[in-house]
């Protein structure tokens, strides 16, 4: 999960870096590379699965599951392989569900994610509830199950266990935006509230602890909605395409609004311009913890564009829509060659809040600067697949 997690830096792993070189763009069919798109995703997945942090889970390790990778990827690898007409899941799809499935069969003994104090244990056991529970209810749907899987039941149990009386979670706070700060704490509850709507139905309400949870839940979303950053009201417009009663139509007009002001001419969104980013400050001027790239920050990019373009059209805008048409102009024209080192794909790019990735130093090796991009590709997927 976080961004910065203390890794092995062995390469791009044997296997992964030895693979050709991308091909080109080809745009005949679709206006981007579907397959391509698909070779970049499992790439960072075998990447990330040799060196993500490995925790004790039962008799074995599983690896951390990140916001920025593992499960955009568990959300966007399947709808491109359904626009590519292959039906078997592949084996990072599987290991993911695997892996979580895991987890949540050892609730109580296996290793946290974080264990260095009580605050890290906290955040660690509400965030992981959440995203444990989105993987399991997504694979749920992808498999058009009538009723939960026994392990997204004991998920969703998970989930209310950890819930907090405000109807939130609490959630990993290392002062990375946009996943691990304080205001990440309403990304997270939009991410269960998808978790809850996506589990095949039977699952939502079907005893009181679930109904109480989604009461509180939906109280949390709204009651705090008017002071978020356009990133997590984006994200609850997300949610709401699944889950009743979040936003009124009042709420969701302005917010269209105020989509359709931050496009940038040239079609796309820059995720910069969908703070404010407070990097957990309370008060201005708000500073990132590392130098950061104005220039590339400036640009749209393909995170923004993509999360914004597959919400619009979830929330109902068609594809004709001039903001959402000419976003998806954008995305069409954007996936792009990457040259690191000596492996090359074809990916969306998006880049960190945080720290320069981008000029070397410690923080701009390979593995990691690629990490915003990953997200990036993931749902330029989600939205070219939702309007192709």
């Amino acid at each position: 999960m976080r961004l910065a997690i203390t890794l092995v830096l062995a390469a791009l792993v044997t296997g992964v870096a030895s693979r050709q070189a991308s091909p080109p763009i080809d745009r005949e069919r679709h206006g981007w590379n579907q397959e391509s798109a698909a070779r970049y995703l499992d790439d960072r997945m075998d990447a990330w699965f040799a060196n993500a942090k490995k925790l004790r889970t039962g008799e074995a390790q599983t690896a951390c599951v990140s916001c920025h990778t593992s499960v955009p990827y568990a959300l966007a690898r399947a709808a491109l392989r359904r626009a590519m007409h292959a039906s078997a899941a592949t084996p990072h799809e599987t290991r993911i569900v695997e892996e979580a499935t895991r987890r949540v069969e050892t609730y109580g003994t296996h290793q946290l994610l974080y264990e260095s104090n009580e605050a890290k244990k906290t955040e660690s056991r509400g965030t992981e509830a959440v995203l444990n529970a989105l993987i399991l209810a997504t694979a749920d749907a992808g498999q058009d199950r009538r009723a939960p899987s026994g392990a997204t039941r004991k998920a969703l149990a998970r989930l209310w266990e950890t819930q907090r009386p405000d109807g939130a979670w609490d959630w990993l706070d290392f002062g990375l935006e946009p996943f691990e700060t304080v205001d990440a704490v309403y990304y997270g509850a939009t991410v269960a509230a998808l978790a809850v709507a996506t589990a095949p139905h039977s699952s939502n309400g079907e005893d009181a602890a679930a109904g109480s949870g989604i009461d509180k839940l939906r109280g949390y979303l709204k009651e705090h909605y008017a002071s978020q950053r356009l990133f997590n009201r984006t994200w609850v417009l997300l949610a709401s395409t699944r889950m009743s009663g979040l936003l009124t139509p009042a709420e969701r007009q302005a917010l269209f609004a105020e989509i359709q002001s931050r496009q940038r001419p040239d079609g796309g969104w820059s995720l910069d311009a969908l703070g404010i980013w407070r990097w957990d400050r309370s008060a201005e001027p708000f500073k990132a913890p590392g130098t950061t790239d104005g220039s590339l920050l400036a640009r749209s990019d393909g995170y923004a564009t993509g999360l914004i373009v597959y919400t619009l059209r979830k929330a109902g805008a068609p594809s004709n829509d001039p903001v959402v048409s000419k976003g998806l102009d954008w995305l069409r024209a954007n996936q792009q060659s990457v040259q690191i080192d000596q492996q090359a794909w074809t990916a969306w790019r998006a880049h960190s809040l945080n720290f320069d990735r981008e000029h070397g130093g410690d923080k701009g090796e390979p593995w990691r600067r690629m990490f915003m991009s990953d997200a990036a590709t993931a749902f330029a997927v989600l939205a070219l697949t939702a309007s192709d």
